[in-house]
């Protein structure tokens, strides 16, 4: 299993996911479920079948955030001058349009695309072609429109 770095704010947040899915979601699903049981026959019981996906589909979600903390390793974040792309850093890059993005490399859970910063996970394609490059380096990332040609201006 590949593992992945992560904050330990990133992974308290996993934790506390995991807590309330468990603590808070699953107990009121199983509850739907047994209120739905007590009213009779389970084959034409939508209420039922419902509440029954619902506890799937809320066990899946909790087995794939188990994973994501399982493939992942805190990673203090460093302070001071960066001279390449690691966890944790903020990167300014412009494209061939002269159009600016700042990009913070981040783990699992932390991911956030709103905002003037947009919080990008090192494993996406476009973390993937950041990490361990310099300032001034040129970069180029396959998406669904075609490739983007990135050239990094700065690292904090």
């Amino acid at each position: 299993m590949e593992r992945h770095p992560i904050s330990r704010e990133g992974y308290d947040k996993l934790r506390e996911q995991i807590r309330v899915m468990e603590e808070i979601e699953m107990p009121a699903v199983t509850e739907r479920i047994k209120s739905a049981r007590e009213e009779g026959d389970l084959k034409e019981n939508t209420e039922y079948h419902e509440a029954r996906e619902a506890q799937g589909m809320l066990q899946a979600r909790i087995n794939q955030t188990r994973s994501k903390l399982a493939a992942s390793y805190i990673v203090e974040r460093r302070d001071g001058p960066k001279d390449a792309v690691e966890f944790g850093a903020r990167v300014t890059v412009v494209d061939e349009d002269d159009f600016e993005e700042i990009y913070e490399m981040v783990g699992p859970g932390e991911e956030d695309y709103d905002g003037d910063v947009m919080k990008i996970l090192t494993t996406s394609p476009i973390g993937t072609a950041l990490m361990g490059k310099a300032v001034g380096d040129q970069v180029e990332v396959e998406i669904p429109s075609g490739i983007l040609k990135m050239t990094i201006r700065s690292i904090e």
